[in-house]
């Protein structure tokens, strides 16, 4: 296993090596001499970013996250690719925070997608995602908690598996869900209509029983129009 360790880091190491490159000093247009820098660069798959720029940023915060906060800034996601550059005179620093980035991208296609990513990849609304979520055709893989700057309390909200998004972007799913969504609003409407027209016939009859009794005094209503006619010619008898 130690053997297996050691290898690994060996890749790992001459993975850095290769994608080094070495900046030389360079004069400015106003003759000022700058230090040379040094780059290294890693590619970035699809499956990753699953064409989001949303999740292109997210990336970069998470390997942020793992490097020393003095040298967080030097590294940054371009699409396509993973860009650390640094110094000449921080050697040290740099291929320090090299090995680490090396680290973190080995399980980078696997990173948890985050509800705003998920909205980005999909193109679909929050309050889809949120109806989706609870009928179960939006799977989540479980909760993450934060402390959000600027807030007194942290936020909870779930995250999804990367490889289930990209079966739903895959599938076209989000339209087929949105299509069935349009009908069963539509199906709704016109149960809540049927239930408004039976509703409003029900007073109506309620109101016509209520006409043909007595008055609020307790005299005799006062009878239909034309009901003089109606009863002459015996038509009840």
């Amino acid at each position: 296993m130690a053997e297996k360790k050691r290898g690994s880091l060996r890749k790992i190491v001459s993975g850095i090596v290769a994608a080094i490159a070495t900046v030389p000093d360079r004069t400015s247009e106003r003759g000022e001499r700058t230090t040379a820098s040094m780059v290294a660069e890693w590619p970035l798959p699809l499956s990753a970013t699953l064409g989001s720029a949303i999740r292109l940023k997210g990336i970069e915060r998470e390997i942020r996250a793992r490097l020393p906060w003095a040298i967080q800034k030097y590294a940054k996601a371009e699409t396509g690719r993973i860009v650390l550059r640094m110094l000449k005179t921080e050697a040290d620093a740099f291929q320090a925070g090299s090995a680490t980035i090396s680290r973190t991208l080995e399980g980078i296609e696997s990173l948890p997608v985050l509800p705003r990513e998920a909205e980005d990849i999909l193109t679909i609304s929050g309050r889809e995602r949120h109806k989706w979520l609870r009928d179960g055709r939006l799977k989540s893989i479980g909760t993450r908690t934060v402390k959000m700057r600027g807030r007194s309390r942290a936020v909870t909200f779930h995250v999804f598996d990367p490889r289930h998004i990209e079966d739903i972007l895959d599938r076209d799913l989000a339209s087929a869900w949105r299509d069935e969504d349009a009908l069963e609003v539509t199906e709704n409407r016109r149960r809540g209509a049927g239930k408004a027209a039976l509703t409003r016939a029900g007073k109506r009859e309620r109101k016509a029983r209520g006409a043909g009794g007595p008055g609020k005094d307790g005299g005799p209503q006062p009878k239909l129009q034309g009901w003089n006619t109606f009863e002459a010619e015996g038509l009840l008898r």
